[in-house]
């Protein structure tokens, strides 16, 4: 049997909260992002084995990976509709896959933990029930480390690189934009166009010179106010996107203005 082709990687945006499943004021807010979601898979160049979810909602002391063999969700969303806390996805875990990952990181002198109880927050299913609305591909998830160290990110994406070849796809599941007080304001837009001007040429960057920028990502024009000091959780998934692409080109795949703001989303091949 030929051997299958090699999974790109994604950083992808999952919305506000339950976004995808409610009515929304102005109607379409987040109609384009949702059809963006719904086609990622006719973009892979073959059907994912597995898919390894990176959320901005999981933070942990050191790198751990979800090993449930069939995961619950977590409602980790506040204020919603009564309909949003019922939503289902009914994904198998893959416990095998997730002590292989704990392996590649800590062969790379990142300890890392299992966690056979934890389900799945809303970064991972919200996104993924548009994705893969069969949920018939396997999932795990991988957690932030707490110290959010953009290069211990990059370096634990490009231990797991490995898992390209396998048919593993790695998704970074953040918001390239997230200042919560930011949303809505127009005095914001500005603010996240030049942000994300600045993160679509540092992704579209020869590879080295990408992790380096990468690196410093707190130094970009108005890095603070897209991302504010200790709420970069969001950003952080795209490290760990990148980082597992050491050698391959980097672009945007979709792009779009929500609630005043830019928000986009990147592949790494």
């Amino acid at each position: 049997m030929p051997a299958a082709p090699r999974q790109p990687t994604l950083y992808i945006p999952h919305g506000g909260g339950p976004c995808f499943f409610m009515d929304w004021n102005p109607p379409g807010t987040w109609d384009r992002m949702a059809d963006f979601l719904r086609g990622l898979l006719a973009t892979l160049p073959a059907r994912p084995r597995a898919i390894l979810v990176v959320s901005g909602h999981w933070l942990a002391p050191r790198f751990t990976v979800g090993t449930a063999a069939a995961p619950t969700l977590i409602y980790d969303y506040h204020g919603f509709p009564r309909h949003t806390y019922r939503l289902t996805f009914p994904a198998r875990g893959e416990p095998t896959l997730g002590a292989t990952v704990a392996r590649l990181l800590a062969g790379a002198g990142l300890p890392a933990a299992q966690d056979a109880a934890r389900g799945w927050d809303h970064g991972v299913f919200i996104p993924l029930m548009l994705v893969a609305p069969d949920a018939d591909i396997p999932v795990l998830q991988l957690s932030l480390r707490g110290d959010l160290d953009a290069q211990a990110h990059l370096d634990a994406g490009r231990a797991l690189a490995p898992l390209r070849d396998d048919g593993v796809l790695i998704v970074g599941s953040g918001m390239s934009f997230h200042n919560m007080r930011g949303y809505g304001d127009a005095r914001f837009g500005p603010v996240s166009d030049r942000f994300d001007a600045w993160l679509g040429a540092a992704v579209e960057a020869a590879p080295g010179v990408r992790a380096t920028r990468l690196a410093a990502w707190s130094e970009a024009p108005d890095a603070r106010l897209a991302h504010p000091p200790r709420a970069e959780e969001h950003l952080l998934p795209l490290m760990v996107a990148a980082g597992a692409a050491p050698a391959g080109a980097g672009r945007r795949i979709f792009s779009d203005r929500v609630m005043e703001t830019t928000v986009s989303a990147f592949r790494f091949d």
